[in-house]
């Protein structure tokens, strides 16, 4: 089947792209929705940008839009648009998304979906959460910590390439401080900077870290895509 995916750069949209080229189908496009700022409740913001390189990477072409709201409806009104292109362009009959156990976006896509006479592919959905991360380092998954917004996780974790043993680590801290261990609820976004997918990695050259004592945010300033690893 053609599919297009959502695409944010973060763990579960790459993973789930993984998943399905597994099962056969065959990914299209991307499509990437740039959200006005860090309050949106649909959408990654920190480092979004740099998905381009992912795409290239990848050889997936990448549709994107910038919304120039944070309001939901608005924001989904810029993936609707973005998947009658698709629709249009590679002929795609349905949509890939990474959501896990959000009801609130699942329902919201497939709503979208429903319109546009798509099928939608959610290979994560309902995945336990201790399983599932391990299986992303399993499967050769790299990615870093891009925001932490949650009691029990610190600086030291921002810009961190996650590791079995540090699954083992944020199993108990999620258990002790209440948060999901697969940062379902927005806990932390991640940023891939390696996987079977790509062609190369990705370089991070320039970062900063900002942290305001209680959430912070890895940025990545410049990047490119490793041609020497």
């Amino acid at each position: 089947m053609k599919l297009a995916s959502l695409f944010s750069g973060g763990k579960d949209s790459a993973y789930a792209i993984y998943l399905v080229q597994k099962q056969g189908h065959e990914i299209k496009c991307l499509l990437s929705v740039f959200p006005k700022s860090d309050e949106s409740y649909l959408l990654h913001h920190p480092n979004i940008k740099w998905t381009k390189l992912q795409s290239a990477s990848m050889n997936i072409p990448q549709l994107i839009a910038t919304s120039n709201s944070d309001q939901t409806d608005d924001e989904l009104s810029f993936i609707e648009n973005l998947l009658q292109i698709a629709k249009d362009e590679f002929q795609i009959e349905g949509l890939v998304h990474g959501g896990i156990n959000s009801k609130f976006q699942k329902e919201k896509f497939e709503n979208i979906c429903s319109k546009l006479n798509l099928i939608v592919i959610a290979p994560l959905w309902d995945t336990d959460p201790k399983q599932y991360m391990n299986e992303l380092i399993d499967s050769g998954f790299n990615f870093i910590l891009s925001t932490v917004t949650s009691d029990g996780l610190d600086d030291s974790w921002l810009g961190k390439v996650i590791s079995k043993s540090d699954i083992v680590t944020l199993k108990s801290l999620s258990k002790k401080f209440g948060f999901n261990l697969n940062f379902e609820g927005g806990e932390s976004e991640t940023f891939v900077i390696d996987c079977p997918l790509f062609t190369n990695s990705i370089k991070i050259n320039q970062s900063q870290k900002k942290w305001d004592g209680y959430r912070g945010r890895f940025e990545i300033v410049d990047a490119e895509l490793n041609y020497n690893a």
